[in-house]
């Protein structure tokens, strides 16, 4: 006999029953929240990456995560330094609601309100164990720098091997509710005592024993030096060059001596050394990752848990003969972002068509994939909709990334940097034309509407996030990039 739609409800009592409990079965299964995993490295570049195509390290860690998950390629800090970058991964706002925009200003007042609207702290209040491991380098962190303020309870102080343990010993334990892990590692940013232990050689200074950076230097022994620099060392990049028409007062932010000293006198060998060190440092970590996400695997959390990692901020290991951060371009602000885990249904894909701010983007997404409401004041998006391959046609078509005395804006096609002081002080790169960036076009006639464009959109970002582009980095009238 054929069944009708209101022959349903004639079905006999035990059909009823059944269909009940799969349907709870089915509402528990789907309920539960997901645990949480952040993984952070300092000072890594986007490209720092084996499976982004860099063939002079090997990350087979990371490698194995971005095999599970969706990897985003125009991911960019909010501030290419530790501390502002850091305020904005754990709070979801740009670092300049608070005056943030370089390292010593972590002295800094948080609003008391915004306390309890930091990752940690939001989580903790929607029943997550909050556990935080490693480099923390923020504002307000009470007691003695630790993690408690922003909502944490401390699992290790330790940035290295001793954080990688911790964190796989955590992960072992029985949890009793879903838990939100940060595992925030010191490397490869060791790699800055390179340029720094140069400068304080020559100058008769004390250099700082940095263990990581003794090993990351140590050669090949099988190889001669001439076959060392002819067959593995990496070669320097294409845009080694400084920039053409390069606004002075990019290499007036965050110009310490070392950095002045190691542009006048490192040789070739000496730049393609700190760019043979930095992929040694970065494979060191990618070892210590590789040991939390071996943990996730023996105790089959990686089915339960959405696991994000992300740097702080790049570094220019070369690039514009420049190392460190801090700078517009693009190996200090694009960074590396990959999300893995339950709701990741693109897998192994790498994502080009978006550009995601992770200091803005971070929060929003871990919400998105636990359930909860993110603070009502935040601007980001969640990368939920794009881990799991869906169609997002309203997504943004430009980003921020503030730093010392500049505002960087990253648009599809250009990057427009403007600085608050200083001759030349816009910087407009074509990045489909120059990806490298080694000219200047802001004063380039054929540019000024590119240019003007850029201003407006500059300020239409602030007013979308309910603020205003300080006088100081508006340029309105044309020709006045030459002030």
């Amino acid at each position: 006999m054929k069944q009708t739609s209101a022959g349903w409800l004639w079905r006999p009592w035990f059909e009823w029953v059944i269909a009940v409990a799969l349907w709870v079965a089915c509402d528990a299964a789907a309920s539960p929240r997901p645990n949480l995993l952040v993984i952070l490295t300092d000072q890594q570049r986007a490209d720092m990456l084996s499976c982004a195509g860099n063939r002079y390290l090997h990350t087979p860690g990371l490698d194995r995560l971005a095999a599970r998950g969706v990897r985003f390629a125009h991911a960019y800090c909010a501030n290419p330094v530790c501390v502002p970058s850091r305020f904005a991964l754990m709070t979801g706002r740009m670092p300049s609601c608070i005056g943030l925009e370089y390292n010593d200003q972590i002295t800094n007042a948080v609003p008391p309100a915004l306390w309890a609207q930091t990752l940690g702290a939001v989580f903790r209040q929607a029943g997550y164990e909050t556990v935080y491991g490693g480099k923390v380098h923020l504002p307000g962190a009470a007691p003695k720098g630790g993690p408690e303020s922003y909502g944490f309870r401390r699992l290790t102080a330790d940035e290295r091997e001793g954080l990688a343990a911790a964190c796989a010993a955590f992960l072992r334990q029985p949890h009793d509710r879903p838990f939100l892990l940060v595992a925030s590692f010191i490397n490869p940013h060791d790699i800055c005592y390179l340029a720094i232990n140069a400068y304080a050689a020559a100058h008769g200074e004390k250099e700082f024993t940095v263990p990581a950076l003794a090993t990351a230097l140590v050669l090949p022994p099988e190889l001669s030096s001439a076959e060392f620099f002819r067959t593995v060392c990496p070669p320097l990049p294409a845009n080694f060059g400084i920039p053409a028409g390069e606004p002075p007062a990019v290499r007036r932010s965050d110009w310490r001596p070392f950095r002045g000293y190691v542009q006048t006198h490192w040789t070739d060998e000496q730049w393609r050394l700190h760019r043979w060190a930095y992929a040694r440092l970065t494979e060191r970590v990618d070892a210590q990752i590789a040991t939390v996400l071996d943990a996730l695997r023996d105790t089959k959390h990686e089915q339960d848990t959405v696991v994000l990692f992300t740097s702080d901020h790049g570094d220019m290991d070369a690039s514009h003969h420049l190392e460190h951060k801090s700078m517009p371009y693009e190996e200090a602000i694009n960074v590396p972002l990959i999300l893995s885990g339950p709701g990741v249904t693109a897998r192994g894909r790498v994502d080009r068509a978006h550009l995601v701010s992770t200091g803005l983007d971070l929060m929003p997404t871990l919400c998105d994939f636990a359930g909860i409401a993110p603070p009502a004041a935040l601007r980001g998006r969640s990368l939920r909709p794009l881990a799991a391959g869906a169609s997002v046609t309203d997504w943004r078509t430009n980003l921020v990334v503030e730093n010392e005395r500049s505002r960087v804006l990253r648009s599809q096609r250009y990057k427009y940097a403007v600085y608050d002081s200083g001759p030349r002080r816009e910087l407009l790169v074509d990045l489909k034309t120059d990806p490298g960036e080694m000219r200047n076009l802001a004063s380039d006639p054929a540019h000024q509407a590119a240019l003007a464009s850029e201003r407006i959109l500059l300020r239409a970002w602030y007013e979308a996030q309910g603020g205003t582009l300080p006088n100081r980095y508006v340029v309105a009238a044309p020709g006045a990039s030459s002030q």
